[in-house]
């Protein structure tokens, strides 16, 4: 019941921040078809008027007189004319849309976004359901269509990089893992718990990342920053979890370095510590690669993730799995690690870039 009730908060949140950001979701396009449809009606009442001419004047051929006025080569002429219009109003068209949809600064219209995601999710829903629960399938749907309609498909994929490798080392020595019983539940797949915990806040930097140059004293490219540290923040947990799960020779609890259990909450192990700098670095690279952030950046987001993974440990140590503290579970622990991720980039970002 909780992770169902904190799931469905965090939708509504979403829900009721995305439509806030819609009037800034406008898009590139520029309608052009009422010029079309106005150069089609002319054009076509010209036709019928010169086919009624046409008509009436082919009355004296019948009766054995010279036509009075043949207009075959004007008809002709002026449809081809109208074929040509026709297929030139496409051509527009085609461009604003390709423009839109694959804008380099996001504010695709959110129709747009919701379409190219509808036909992406479902060409590769055999491969996503090895991945989400059909739930996560649904809300993961909702998520990538706020991220294209904000960001464009530099911050779709970025989300989609994050997915790819979360669930890539999750799955390493999984039925070790298993036999311990320390292993991700439902093999791995994610589901809207999972969804929202790990990108809640990326969608938050997103959606205030496009209310213009600033919003509430934070340049956008900020917040832009931000939605990268945020998942590579969790990117950088997911790694040192899993690969100190899987590796970790000897684990301490960060709070009392008394040694511990794999799989204990806020234990942290060598292994899982310099997995975590990987998971990090791989993700703010990414960022750099498509131009989501800058080079002076990347160490920002790779500092921000290793200092937001450390204190999610101590949260995880100290508040989670508490009899007093039931609803503090495994994602609301996730929504605050990436939380503090994204804050700390933006201070570091606004002090020092």
């Amino acid at each position: 019941m909780i992770k169902k009730s904190t799931s469905t908060t965090c939708m509504l949140l979403a829900l009721v921040l995305f439509s806030l950001a819609l009037k800034s979701s406008h898009g590139f396009i520029n309608n052009p078809s009422n010029n079309v449809k106005a150069k089609l009606f002319k054009n076509q009442r010209i036709i019928n008027d010169q086919e009624s001419t046409w008509s009436s004047s082919s009355i004296g051929l019948y009766e054995g007189c010279t036509p009075l006025n043949n207009n075959n080569k004007d008809i002709t002429t002026i449809r081809r004319r109208q074929q040509r219009t026709k297929l030139g109003a496409t051509s527009p068209i085609i461009g604003a849309l390709t423009k839109s949809i694959f804008s380099y600064q996001g504010n695709v219209p959110l129709s747009q976004a919701f379409a190219l995601n509808a036909f992406l999710f479902t060409i590769l829903r055999t491969k996503l359901l090895k991945m989400l629960t059909i739930e996560g399938f649904f809300h993961s749907l909702f998520l990538g269509t706020a991220l294209w309609t904000t960001l464009g498909w530099r911050g779709w994929t970025t989300c989609v990089v994050y997915l790819l490798l979360g669930s890539a080392v999750t799955k390493v020595k999984m039925q070790e893992k298993e036999k311990l019983g320390i292993a991700e539940g439902r093999g791995g797949r994610r589901g809207p718990e999972n969804v929202w915990g790990s990108a809640a806040t990326g969608l938050v930097c997103a959606l205030c990342a496009v209310q213009g140059p600033k919003f509430l004293g934070i340049p956008s490219n900020m917040y832009v920053l931000g939605y990268v540290a945020s998942l590579a923040t969790k990117l950088s947990d997911t790694f040192a979890s899993e690969i100190g799960k899987a590796y970790g020779k000897t684990t301490f609890l960060i709070t009392t370095l008394e040694r511990v259990l794999p799989g204990t909450e806020g234990a942290v192990s060598l292994e899982g510590t310099a997995a975590s700098i990987v998971g990090g670095t791989l993700m703010s690279l990414y960022g750099l690669s498509i131009g989501l952030i800058s080079r002076p950046a990347v160490p920002i987001s790779i500092f921000a993730a290793f200092v937001a993974t450390n204190i999610e440990s101590v949260l995880g140590a100290t508040l989670q799995g508490k009899d007093n503290l039931k609803w503090i579970t495994n994602e609301v622990v996730n929504f605050l690690n990436t939380l503090i991720g994204a804050a700390v980039a933006i201070f570091c970002g606004m002090s020092f870039l």
